[in-house]
């Protein structure tokens, strides 16, 4: 599994149960061809006449990867591939890859209404591991929207709907980069901005919530609810919010502006919630990963990891590597972003752990750090941060 000899403390530590403290359900359903390359697409779209998702790092990988634990050769066709998972079937394909994927604890958002993927309780039985749920915030705000009647009355009702769903969840998420870009007023919205924005919404609460007063509302709201819960908060940032529909639910996304998916427009936002001591973690930071490791240093507050990186992208090493030049150890987190397939799941835990190999590997060989030091980090960055920040 692991592409460099290392020393056996450092190896074990490598494979070493993860936390994979940010992920989605995977499909319970058999899919067909179409079905199975529309969830391997960034944008979550089919491909052009002439070509498929199979050619792609993600393509690539689950071919190379997961055919053998599917009893394939590496590099099976794809209609070999798909026509190996349909025999299996969807239940038992779940279990060998999220099991595979040597996993203690999934932290997934359940969001998602859809039957079609599994919960969080559904996730951890499949793996065997322990799991617990994320509340995205945004979707807490469309149901109030959809019921509220009132401006006061839609006020009043996120912040308890959000209070409740929290006490009984590890952590908050927000996709606000995704609908409005990470802009963030390190200030509140005045109330009568809020209100009035309100008043709009309830006119017409369809998704998505695209009001910026109204996401900064929500996003405050959500602080608020995390500091008296002691939760953190999670913001999708780079490629996490540029898969849009994939990603976030069907919320929508600015798809076309991957920049104000940048962390380091939060620095100032970062910055208000210091006092308060939330935490915020920025997920899936690439390719903005330099910027995210930039604001982890500089903030005591703020941690980071580049999870879709490795799965869908060829510069796993590269990423991992680059991350680990700024940001603190104790700063960096484990996950997979795994969503709809559990495909991602496994590929999200096993490039993970290849990357992080090589880049501990030449630290070790070069004499920057001994042994000792690597293992230690590779068992934060897998499992213990992530315990230590959802006190799990």
């Amino acid at each position: 599994m692991l592409p460099v000899d290392l020393p056996g403390t450092v190896r074990d530590a490598l494979l070493a149960p993860l936390v994979d403290h940010h992920c989605h359900g995977v499909r319970r359903d058999d899919l067909g061809r179409a079905g199975f390359e529309l969830l391997i697409s960034g944008a979550g779209s089919p491909a052009p006449p002439g070509t498929t998702h199979f050619d792609t790092p993600l393509g690539v990988a689950v071919r190379r990867w997961c055919g053998p634990l599917l009893d394939l050769e590496p590099h099976a066709p794809p209609a070999v591939y798909l026509a190996r998972r349909e025999e299996l079937g969807a239940g038992e394909v779940n279990r060998r890859l999220l099991a595979g994927a040597g996993v203690v604890a999934f932290l997934v958002d359940s969001a998602s209404q859809d039957g079609e993927l599994l919960s969080a309780t559904e996730m951890g039985r499949h793996g065997g591991a322990a799991a617990d749920e994320l509340v995205r915030v945004e979707h807490i705000e469309r149901d109030v929207a959809a019921s509220a009647q009132l401006a006061v009355d839609y006020l009043d009702d996120l912040g308890e709907q959000l209070a409740a769903r929290a006490a009984r969840a590890v952590g908050l998420k927000t996709v606000a980069g995704a609908l409005c870009g990470l802009d963030l007023e390190p200030s509140r919205p005045a109330r009568g901005a809020v209100i009035a924005a309100a008043n709009r919404r309830l006119a017409d609460p369809k998704p998505p919530l695209t009001d910026p007063v109204l996401v900064h509302y929500l996003v405050w709201s959500a602080v608020d609810v995390a500091r008296e819960r002691g939760l953190p908060l999670q913001f999708h940032c780079g490629l996490g919010s540029g898969l849009g529909g994939v990603l976030t639910g069907g919320l929508g996304g600015p798809l076309g502006e991957p920049h104000r998916a940048d962390p380091a427009r939060l620095s100032a936002f970062a910055g208000a919630l210091q006092p308060l001591g939330v935490p915020m973690i920025l997920l899936h930071s690439y390719p903005f990963h330099r910027q995210a490791a930039y604001l982890a240093a500089a903030f005591p507050h703020v941690y980071v990891d580049v999870g879709l990186a490795p799965p869908h992208t060829a510069a796993a090493a590269r990423v991992i590597d680059e991350l680990l030049e700024l940001a603190p150890f104790h700063k960096q987190l484990f996950s997979s972003g795994a969503c709809g397939l559990a495909e991602t799941a496994y590929l999200g835990a096993l490039t993970y752990r290849r990357a992080l190999s090589r880049a501990l590997s030449t630290r070790i060989d070069s004499g920057e750090w001994s042994t000792a030091d690597a293992s230690r980090i590779a068992h934060m960055i897998g499992s213990g941060n992530a315990r230590r920040i959802y006190r799990l």
